[in-house]
């Protein structure tokens, strides 16, 4: 049986990953994502989870021993936050082109400079196109299920990429929530032990990783293409599987009183349920309003989006990160992409909030609901909005 437990998120993270039975850790510990891998040390050190713990110098370095050790045939997992990813960038491309299925928890916080410690999606929007699974989630229970569902997603032999599990950093690591744990049993019979299709072996000499002239890197990268896009399969079985398991089931975009819904708020991550909050009360004074949760966010749920938003008038997609420069946030970006092809689609418009762990509150969505649509009655002045600057 199923027991439920209070416990700081990222400790049940950390308890996730000796459950699934990981054989390779390499962390390198950054804030807000150090009691993560500080806990993984902890049982490694103390006999409660068989694995081998690396001590590196650096998130660079960590990256490169996770590919060295899943190239073994070793079950690996990582960790990192914010300037760490942005270190380890270099070798994120290499793991997933090489199709090695590491598990990485990103405590998602702000980049520098200026330097801050904070919660948004600054850092893994600026890796956005590393060809990683990326999903988000949205509280504790989330952070536990989908640590555990990773690995069986990433080591399928159909798939067989690397997958990233988006976390808030302080909002989610740091808190304790109730969650409920499954039986080491249960864990054991959904995600058997990991069999390699190809290991490193002195036995039997291998080159991974060769140069590719511009006559094959084209077909390559293609190859990667279809694998990460042909994955989204693979993954809906898995959430399926672990729904059956657990009663938990998950979706690529998760829907909140969408029913009959004009306007759809759209965020990711842990504001989600400070948004349900919003659309409560909205819901309760006769507003049609809305909220999408999009929780996969590589490969990109186009239809699921597409047939999310049916029937409605205003899509507002509220980004926790910037492009600088560009014409829209990183979500917002997809979005209006998504949509495109629709004859009839909403007005989309955006608004980016929470920069640098600024808090948000359900007053934030009703004021952003409000704004939108006096924009969208005289016509949007501008691609979109860094909402609550000051000065």
């Amino acid at each position: 049986m199923a027991h439920r437990v209070g416990m700081e998120v990222s400790i049940a993270v950390s308890h996730a990953v000796q459950m699934a039975r990981a054989e390779a850790i390499a962390a390198y510990p950054i804030t807000p994502q150090t009691h993560i891998v500080e806990h993984l040390s902890s049982m490694v050190a103390n006999g409660e989870l068989e694995a081998e713990f690396l001590n590196v110098e650096s998130e660079h370095s960590a990256m490169s021993a996770c590919i060295g050790m899943s190239a073994s045939g070793a079950r690996t997992y990582t960790a990192t936050s914010s300037q760490g990813l942005a270190l380890m960038y270099e070798i994120l491309f290499i793991a997933s082109a090489m199709r090695f299925p590491i598990v990485m928890t990103v405590a998602n916080r702000a980049l520098s400079g200026p330097l801050n410690i904070w919660n948004d999606h600054g850092d893994i929007m600026a890796a956005r196109d590393i060809g990683w699974i990326q999903i988000f989630v949205e509280n504790g229970q989330e952070s536990y299920d989908h640590t555990i569902m990773a690995f069986k997603i990433a080591e399928n032999h159909k798939v067989l990429l690397p997958t990233i599990i988006n976390m808030d950093g302080f909002i989610l690591t740091h808190v304790v929530e109730a969650q409920e744990f499954l039986e080491q049993k249960q864990v054991d019979k959904f995600l058997p032990p990991y069999h390699p299709r190809f290991t490193m072996d002195p036995k039997r000499p291998m080159t991974m990783g060769a140069f590719a002239m511009p006559e094959m890197y084209t077909e390559v990268k293609y190859a990667h293409q279809v694998a990460l896009t042909n994955s989204y399969e693979h993954i809906l079985k898995v959430w399926k599987e672990y729904g059956d398991l657990s009663g938990r089931y998950y979706h690529p975009v998760e829907r909140y009183k969408t029913e009959g819904a004009k306007v759809l708020l759209l965020i990711m991550g842990s504001l989600g349920e400070v948004a349900e909050v919003a659309v409560d009360e909205l819901r309760e004074a006769g507003e049609p309003v809305g909220l999408l949760k999009p929780r996969l966010w590589r490969p990109f749920p186009f239809e699921d989006l597409r047939a999310a938003v049916n029937g409605a008038e205003l899509v507002i997609v509220c980004d926790r990160a910037l492009s600088l420069g560009g014409a829209a946030g990183p979500v917002l970006a997809e979005m209006r992409s998504a949509l495109y092809p629709l004859a009839e689609k909403p007005a989309v418009l955006g608004y980016t909030v929470g920069l640098g762990g600024r808090d948000i509150q359900p007053s934030t969505f009703k004021d952003i609901i409000r704004l939108a649509r006096e924009e969208l009655a005289q016509g949007p002045s501008q691609e979109f909005h860094i909402f609550g600057v000051r000065g």
